[in-house]
């Protein structure tokens, strides 16, 4: 044991702290031996667990995508979209509805239900014109890409969610259809009792005279309207310098048409204008008058968030769509809010019929959100960009009151003076528009309104 004493038995210390120094040498030498041995094992441990973690997600991965499984979700820049769209068109003020209580019908090119954000979806009713199968696909991917828009769940928000949903495929694999094929399907949904018919696609104009009409589809369209059905068409993709009308059956006067908007608040420059000042040539047509000027209203149209059938492709299952097609299936799920809100506009409701329909129209006339300046309609911009909210709270105040004075004055209220309250409630945006992502497509026989375009291409512009 060391001392703190005098010298005099200093030497012992010396002596013993020699004795022990060679002691402490030799258990290090035998500590660092263990632990020279203990490393290359540790190291060959940890090295084996990670090499078994990466199989395991490798074979994770493998079976999620033979099994079209999904492991994560759209991209924050989709959901970003999303939400600025929903911004736009007054979605983001409704509360307490989601469309439970309406029937709406898809006409288009089938729908995917094995996609993540369909999977619990349960269709009311399936209709296979093409091939005449009995289970819902989708070969071309433009049917389910418009159903997510409205029932969407999870990873992209659909409009109206619990809506009942109607599929008739009448779109093949080439994204096109004939009028006899879409009108079959049209006549189905309205034997199915659809509240709502989505229509994201368009063709050319049937001729029509004094009653006559040699287009099998606008009959169609025009019997489900004479039924009270509420038909939501697309505008077209032609452009500002197109052929100077709306596509059929969006042309027909009680149909709803649908332009497009950019979540700028811009007119999307794909969108086609509607001719509102009557022809001789070729179809010959008298001047439209309120509210059955086209297009009625533009919505989301521009690098819209939508759903991809399949994984197609490089296996994104989210992706975005630029056209008009995108633009009526917004329409129609905010569309089937309304309806919940207000049962009795149905189909079968106490004030259901064509009359539902024009009051509506009327509606959204007064009551979309118009361009800075614009104090009538705009053969581009329509009555404005829709406004769920406010049209559920025009309706609403309209409802609420007994007299039916009352609410004849409000549907005869003038445009100049509910656009300039529109103005003042929100301003447009001013800012330059897009490019026009239009597609150059061509067919004698009614075609879909849409190039769907991958997430990749969209955040490369």
């Amino acid at each position: 044991m060391v001392s703190s004493d005098s010298g005099s038995s200093g030497s012992a210390p010396d002596s013993d702290i020699e004795a022990v120094s060679p002691a402490f040498e030799v258990r290090d030498e035998e500590s660092d031996s263990e632990q020279g041995s203990a490393f290359p094992w540790l190291i060959r441990v940890v090295s084996g667990l990670i090499a078994l973690l990466s199989i395991a997600v490798l074979l994770i991965w493998i079976w999620a995508s033979m099994n079209g499984i999904t492991l994560g979700g759209p991209p924050p820049t989709l959901t970003g979209w999303e939400e600025s769209y929903r911004d736009l068109t007054g979605l983001d003020e409704v509360t307490g509805l989601d469309g439970s209580g309406v029937l709406v019908c898809i006409v288009d090119s089938g729908i995917e239900l094995g996609h993540p954000d369909l999977d619990h979806l349960i269709l009311a009713g399936w209709l296979d014109v093409i091939d005449n199968r009995t289970e819902p696909y989708d070969d071309e991917g433009h049917g389910t890409a418009m159903a997510g828009i409205i029932v969407a769940r999870d990873g992209l928000r659909g409009n109206a969610q619990g809506v009942d949903l109607l599929v008739a495929k009448a779109i093949d694999e080439m994204g096109a259809g004939t009028d006899s094929s879409i009108a079959e399907a049209v006549d189905w949904c309205v034997e199915e009792q659809a509240d709502i018919i989505s229509l994201s696609l368009g063709g050319e104009q049937g001729f029509s005279f004094a009653g006559f009409s040699s287009d099998e589809l606008e009959d169609s369209v025009q019997d489900a309207l004479d039924e009270g059905v509420f038909v939501i068409a697309a505008a077209g993709n032609d452009g500002q310098d197109d052929d100077g009308d709306v596509s059929s059956p969006g042309s027909l006067e009680d149909v709803i048409c649908v332009g497009g908007v950019t979540r700028q608040g811009n007119l999307w420059s794909g969108s086609s204008e509607g001719d509102n000042n009557g022809r001789l040539w070729p179809n010959p047509m008298l001047p439209r008058s309120d509210p059955d000027l086209k297009p009625e209203l533009i919505a989301p149209a521009a690098e819209v968030p939508v759903l991809i059938a399949g994984g197609s492709g490089d296996g994104d299952w989210w992706g975005s769509a630029s056209g008009t097609s995108a633009a009526t299936a917004w329409v129609s799920g905010a569309l089937a809010l309304l309806l919940e809100e207000h049962p009795e506009l149905q189909r079968e409701g106490s004030e259901g019929g064509l009359s539902a329909i024009e009051r509506v129209k009327e509606l959204i006339s007064e009551n979309s959100q118009v361009d800075q300046g614009q104090t009538e309609h705009d053969d581009h911009f329509g009555y404005g960009i829709l406004r769920i909210d406010l049209l559920l709270g025009s309706l609403s105040d309209s409802s609420s009151d007994d007299e039916e004075s009352e609410n004849f004055a409000i549907s005869k209220l003038g445009h100049g003076t509910s656009n300039e309250l529109q103005v003042e409630r929100r301003k447009t945006p001013m800012v330059p528009p897009l490019i026009s992502t239009k597609a150059a497509e061509s067919s004698s026989s009614t075609e879909r309104t849409n190039s769907i375009q991958r997430l990749k291409e969209a955040t490369s512009r």
